[in-house]
């Protein structure tokens, strides 16, 4: 598993209104504005992420305010599907990053090459993993699709 820190990078986020729209920041600053809606979650997926180059998962995790803790863990090779207890192994590795790291949630980016409609395997994904995390004691903010046209929100219906 690779782990990619924010702290050396700057990026240009989208920041709200409150911040003027486009603004460059430091990953410092990035890590102060807190996901309080998903727009704001979906924004910071969007620019930190973005459209799908390939298959892989993604981890962000969130501190007790909503705000970003600045470590991003991508996984690429992961199982095809999430039988044979690859999602509760999953759900392992995630409930232990969140208690070392101390993050109250986590949110999880599916990206996968393809259109942006949720598939079979993107439901199964999603809706084994929200399980095993509820097991294991994690809190999941949201999961997402990255896909060839950028990013969209996993929403609660389309887990049926």
């Amino acid at each position: 598993m690779v782990l990619h820190s924010l702290r050396a990078s700057s990026y240009e986020a989208t920041a709200g209104a409150q911040h003027g729209g486009m603004t460059s920041l430091e990953a410092d600053e990035l890590r102060q504005i807190p996901l309080d809606s998903d727009a704001a979650v979906q924004a910071r997926v969007e620019h930190l992420i973005g459209a799908a180059c390939r298959r892989q998962w993604w981890m962000l995790l969130l501190d007790e305010a909503g705000r970003q803790i600045p470590l991003i863990i991508p996984m690429a090779d992961y199982p095809k599907t999430p039988n044979g207890g690859a999602a509760g192994l999953l759900a392992a590795r995630v409930a232990e990053t969140v208690y070392e790291t101390g993050a109250a949630q986590a949110i999880f980016v599916w990206e996968r090459p393809g259109g942006h409609r949720v598939s079979h395997l993107d439901r199964s994904w999603a809706r084994a993993l929200a399980a095993a995390c509820a097991d294991a004691g994690v809190s999941v903010r949201a999961q997402l699709i990255s896909h060839d046209d950028g990013v969209r929100w996993v929403a609660p219906d389309d887990l049926l």
